[in-house]
């Protein structure tokens, strides 16, 4: 596990686009913190970092919302699905062309593959975030590795 504090909303998107730079089709970030942790704002930056034009906003009540950069980008909201990812076919987009996001992850533990890079956001203050990062898989753990250089 890696951690690091940052100091306001633009330090965590700055993060997440660098974090975006760096990844290839068919990887899987999940997301978990308490509502208003930054997750979306987390995205957010993840998404200007692959190229994303459209506003990237959370997709609580869509569940799904998909973008076009360099690659797909499909940010999940997965907090009112029941027990799995199978409602909405999770299994496509994270065998996909794309990068999947998904929040609130751990709610559907068992629907997610086994490699995968694990992020949880934690306020520390009003604008300080902890972000720790667990990278499961020898692909997840280089790019961390690399986002915190």
């Amino acid at each position: 596990m890696y951690t690091l504090i940052t100091h306001s909303a633009a330090e965590t998107q700055a993060v997440a686009e660098k974090l975006a730079t760096l990844v290839t089709a068919g990887t899987v970030i999940t997301l978990n913190g308490d509502l208003g942790a930054g997750k979306t704002t987390f995205t957010q930056g993840f998404g200007k970092g692959l190229g994303v034009k459209r506003n990237v906003n959370s997709p609580t009540f869509t569940i799904m919302k998909q973008y076009q950069g360099r690659l797909p980008l499909y940010h999940m909201d997965v907090y009112r699905l029941e027990d799995t990812g199978d409602d909405i076919g999770l299994e496509e987009y994270i065998n996909g062309d794309g990068v999947a996001i998904v929040e609130w992850s751990n709610l559907i533990e068992s629907s997610l593959p086994a490699e995968r890079l694990a992020i949880t956001i934690e306020r520390v203050g009003d604008e300080e975030r902890r972000l720790t990062f667990e990278p499961v898989g020898q692909k997840y753990e280089t790019i961390v590795k690399e986002v915190l250089a």
